[in-house]
């Protein structure tokens, strides 16, 4: 109970940081929007059924679209990065599997499994979001250096948040 009421908190307190404050920020004239809400996504249990990320996804999604009036945009986008969740999650495995009760984070699996792991999961999710958002392909390669550019930045201040906040501090 304990561990579905701590990823019910993330995925708030991430909607809410984004929702009020990082949805005001745009980098490089706008060409850069960081979401920091996907790592809410990122970081549920290894064991989730596929029905309850995908639920979690969808309410994420909604939040979102609710602060910027994107008309389900983001609910899109989330359910193509819960359906692929599992798929990378598998692709990453190590060998005898994952351990029982391991949260997919960098002190439990690596920074280089975590950056394979969310790489690929966030720049999905922009890649979905941001050609949804164009709705054409005339200018692909601007597109696609936004949600490239988006995407690596998302990854960068997920990094830091795993750093800052879910690192045990060693003395």
């Amino acid at each position: 109970m304990a561990l579905i009421v701590q990823n019910i908190v993330r995925l708030l307190a991430l909607i809410l940081f984004q929702g009020l404050i990082l949805n005001s920020i745009g980098l490089w004239n706008g060409q850069v929007q960081p979401m920091l809400y996907v790592l809410g996504i990122l970081m549920l249990p290894i064991e989730a059924p596929v029905w309850l990320v995908l639920v979690a996804c969808f309410f994420t999604g909604a939040s979102i679209d609710l602060f910027l009036d994107t008309l389900g945009m983001h609910i899109s986008a989330c359910l193509v990065m819960g359906i692929l969740r599992a798929r990378i999650l598998a692709l990453f495995a190590p060998r005898d599997g994952y351990e029982i009760g391991i949260k997919p984070r960098i002190d439990n699996l690596g920074l280089q499994w975590f950056v394979s792991y969310a790489g690929i999961l966030i720049l999905a999710h922009h890649l979905w979001l941001f050609f949804l958002e164009v709705f054409r392909f005339s200018s692909f390669f601007h597109t696609f250096a936004r949600a490239l550019g988006s995407a690596l930045f998302t990854l960068l201040l997920c990094i830091l948040v795993q750093y800052l906040f879910f690192f045990k501090r060693r003395l």
